[in-house]
């Protein structure tokens, strides 16, 4: 039985009557707390906003940020009135988000100034010339033909983009009626959230994820941590993806938690602010523990606070765990498995699993869906202890792929089966194991990136002439990414080249590491380009060829 079929921004004014004074959402670093009534309130303030720059139900906001508290207002302003918050990757550059504001038909566009070595602004500016010289709110983009508000996500003015406390300005002399009249428009089965993955097309996908989907996964997470108004949880990573606004918001959301922001990741960052507020419990991805227990402060900073947590994102070394649970007081961690498409998490371990367990296997899934393990061949289900496709069904599958219906049909089934694309096990006590990939994806450090999207981007680089990209194996993250390319006669790209030509034009993370000029690639009977084979020839060339990588979503 589900938790709720109300919509988020229902649930959370019922939260904020139910607990007024307690805690939401805590920044220790700008000494900035929030109490639940005075962030329903502050987000009231921003929906009507929204409202009144001509933003509706079924409209299209994208928010380009880091983890600042702004990005969470928006979250919620726009959940209390039907308009679909997209999540664009926070270290994309102008050729990522060009696509994303595309594909997604985005409305208004929220932004920050800089972040890392990504100018928001001026690639903003570079894609729409027209903000600087039109009517905010009436801006027509001829790339973006959509694309009518830009907003800046601070006080600082800046031409042709409104400001948050315009729009809380704006907001507080609008009645309510407008935000009564907007919740009449949707329900909990409308598409509120887009949230992107990259896609074995070459091309991201957004993901598109309804009050439903993500309101009852958060809960069921935070059930398997046995969360309550008790705990305070820490978040270190980004709201963008779904562990930070899923696995984090809304599991603290359903169980009336607090929430311990962490901006910017720095494992100082992280220690300080557990102690600081007294987290009960601490998210991340392995490599960011393994930085935090590496420390050379790690000792100055008390953390017996801690209890529970998630690890997710890729497998978790033994001795990591081991060290978490010992050192940093997380008796109670739990692993999460799933993928953006259901929602995400579908299998979760206990706070009462083995220590083996925690690191074996991925754990039991949720008892709200339905998961298989199938040939991928006959489609037949497989025996205890056989690998097969993990699929998945339930009331967390996505609504589908926004704008691609092929790509959806190809994700979920005529039966409803989500197709995960990994390859596992379950053994007879119900505990699910990640074995490996059918698909080709590289896992960077908690990252997806498919070779695919590198392949067709480095096409477009002079002197390149074909390209395969693999994943190769790294110590720190896991996997990296390298590219295979032959060059055109002629041509004299080096191996810098490539890597400047990406990062000026990708998210960092997507940049190829390695990069090896060959004349021929390895191919099958038929022609078919054996990935496999490469995989292998890059783990020999960067001397790691004894390692077996693979990881799950």
């Amino acid at each position: 039985m589900l938790h709720t079929e109300l919509t988020i921004g229902d649930y959370f004014r019922g939260k904020a009557a139910e607990q007024p004074d307690h805690d939401f959402i805590v920044y220790p670093d700008r000494d900035l707390r929030w109490t639940y009534r005075e962030f329903d309130e502050r987000t009231d303030r921003l929906a009507k906003g929204l409202l009144a720059i001509g933003l509706e139900p079924g409209d299209h906001l994208g928010v380009w940020a880091r983890n600042i508290p702004d990005w969470l207002t928006f979250m919620f302003a726009t959940a209390k009135i039907g308009v679909v918050l997209v999540t664009v990757n926070p270290v994309y550059k102008s050729h990522e988000l060009a696509y994303v504001l595309e594909q997604s038909d985005m409305k208004a566009l929220c932004v920050i100034d800089a972040y890392q070595d990504v100018d928001y602004l001026g690639i903003t500016r570079e894609l729409v010339p027209e903000a600087a010289t039109q009517q905010r709110g009436h801006l027509s983009s001829t790339r973006f033909p959509h694309l009518k508000s830009l907003i800046y996500m601070g006080p600082e003015k800046h031409r042709g983009f409104y400001t948050v406390p315009e729009l809380l300005l704006l907001g507080e002399h609008l009645s309510d009626e407008g935000l009564a009249a907007a919740a009449k428009e949707f329900d909990q089965n409308s598409t509120i959230n887009i949230q992107y993955t990259s896609g074995t097309t070459g091309f991201p996908k957004g993901v598109m994820l309804t009050s439903r989907n993500i309101l009852n996964n958060g809960f069921f997470i935070g059930e398997r941590q046995r969360l309550s108004p008790a705990d305070r949880v820490c978040l270190p990573v980004p709201l963008f993806h779904c562990f930070g606004c899923v696995l984090g918001v809304l599991a603290i959301l359903t169980h009336g938690s607090a929430m311990v922001m962490v901006e910017q990741w720095d494992p100082i960052m992280v220690l300080a602010a557990v102690q600081k507020e007294k987290a009960t419990a601490l998210y991340g991805v392995p490599t960011m523990f393994i930085a935090e227990l590496d420390h050379p402060m790690f000792e100055m900073f008390d953390l017996t606070s801690l209890r529970t947590g998630i690890m997710a994102g890729s497998p978790c070394p033994i001795e990591t765990m081991r060290q978490v649970i010992e050192r940093m007081n997380m008796s109670e961690i739990t692993i999460c498995y799933g993928l953006t498409e259901a929602s995400p998490v579908f299998i979760q371990t206990s706070v009462d699993d083995t220590l083996e367990r925690k690191c074996e296997t991925i754990g039991t899934k949720h008892s709200e869906v339905e998961v298989r393990v199938v040939d991928p061949e006959t489609g037949e289900d497989c025996d205890y202890g056989v690998p097969g496709e993990l699929l998945c069904r339930g009331y967390n599958i996505m609504k589908g792929y926004y704008g691609m219906p092929e790509e959806t049909v190809a994700a979920v089934d005529a039966d409803g089966w989500l197709h995960s694309g990994d390859l596992g096990t379950v053994d007879k006590d119900g505990y699910y194991r990640i074995t490996g990939r059918i698909k080709d994806m590289i896992i960077r450090g908690g990252e997806n990136i498919y070779p695919r999207e590198i392949e067709e981007f480095l096409y477009t680089m002079p002197g390149v002439k074909d390209v395969q990209v693999v994943g190769v194996p790294d110590p720190k993250y896991g996997e990296v990414v390298g590219a295979f390319i032959k060059r055109f006669e002629g041509s004299e790209i080096t191996e810098s080249d490539v890597q400047e030509f990406s990062r000026a034009r990708l998210a960092r993370y997507k940049a190829p590491r390695y990069v090896f000029f060959v004349d021929e690639y390895p191919e099958s009977a038929s022609g078919k380009i054996q990935k496999f084979r490469l995989r292998e020839m890059a783990a020999e060339l960067v001397g790691m060829d004894d390692v077996s990588v693979f990881a799950s979503e």
